[in-house]
C-alpha cells in the first residue's frame, strides 16, 4: 500500500517542521514549498504570486466546488488563479502516483482522497503559536503580540476558506482527519517517533 501522509496545520503550530521531520524518519520525500515552485515554473508565475493567490479571487473566477467539478475551460482562457488551482491538483496527483510521501498543506488530503491518505492535523494554543512565530521571526521583524495574533487568525481564515472550495468538510474539525496532534509546549522533534509509529500501524506494517 502506498503511504501518502498529508499535513494540515494551524499557523505557528510547527506542522511544517513536523512534516519534514516525519518524512525524514520514514525515509520518504516531503513536498511543501516545492509545490509552489513547480506551479510557478510550469505557468510562468512569480512564486510569491502563487503562494499568495487570493482564495476569493479563485472563488470569484470559478464559483464551483473545484474538488467536485473539474470540467475546466482550456488553459488558454483560464484566469490565472484557476490555472494555479488546476496545476496544483495535477502536481499533487503526480506526487501521489510516484509513491510514499508526506505533503504539507494545499488541501492535499481532499484532492488525494482517492489515494486514501493518512490525514494529520497539527494545532496548538494561541500562546504556543505566538511564541513559535516570535522565535522564528525574520531578523528585523518585531511584531507585537496583538499583531501576531491578528496575522495568525487571518491566515487560518484563509486556509479555512480555501478548503471550503474543495470540500464540505471543515478545516480543523477532528472529523476531517485521522490524527490530530497538539504541539503546545512540545519540541516538534520529540513527537516524531510516536507519529512515525502511528504511521506504520495505520498502514499495517505488522501485516507485511
Amino acid at each position: 500500500m502506498t503511504r501518502i501522509i498529508t499535513i494540515n496545520r494551524e499557523f505557528g503550530s510547527g506542522g511544517r517542521e513536523l512534516g519534514k521531520r516525519l518524512a525524514d524518519a520514514l525515509g520518504v520525500p516531503c513536498y511543501d514549498h516545492e509545490i509552489i515552485e513547480m506551479i510557478a515554473k510550469e505557468n510562468g508565475f512569480d512564486e510569491r504570486y502563487v503562494a499568495n493567490v487570493s482564495e476569493k479571487s479563485i472563488e470569484a473566477a470559478y464559483p464551483l466546488t473545484i474538488g467536485h467539478r473539474f470540467a475546466m475551460p482550456t488553459i488558454q482562457v483560464m484566469d490565472q488563479p484557476i490555472r494555479v488551482a488546476v496545476a496544483q491538483r495535477q502536481i499533487l496527483e503526480n506526487f501521489a502516483r510516484k509513491g510514499d510521501c508526506v505533503i504539507v498543506g494545499r488541501c492535499a488530503d481532499v484532492i488525494l482522497k482517492e489515494y486514501h491518505p493518512l490525514r494529520i492535523f497539527v494545532y496548538a494554543s494561541m500562546d504556543a503559536k505566538v511564541a513559535r512565530c516570535q522565535e522564528r521571526a525574520p531578523e528585523g521583524e518585531d511584531l507585537s503580540r496583538k499583531e501576531l495574533e491578528r496575522r495568525i487568525r487571518q491566515i487560518e481564515r484563509n486556509r479555512s476558506q480555501f478548503r471550503e472550495m474543495y470540500t464540505d468538510t471543515k478545516w480543523g474539525a477532528k472529523e476531517s482527519y485521522d490524527l490530530c496532534i497538539n504541539t503546545s509546549g512540545r519540541e516538534i522533534k520529540t513527537l516524531v517517533p510516536a507519529v512515525a509509529d502511528f504511521v506504520d500501524c495505520w498502514f499495517g506494517k505488522e501485516a507485511e
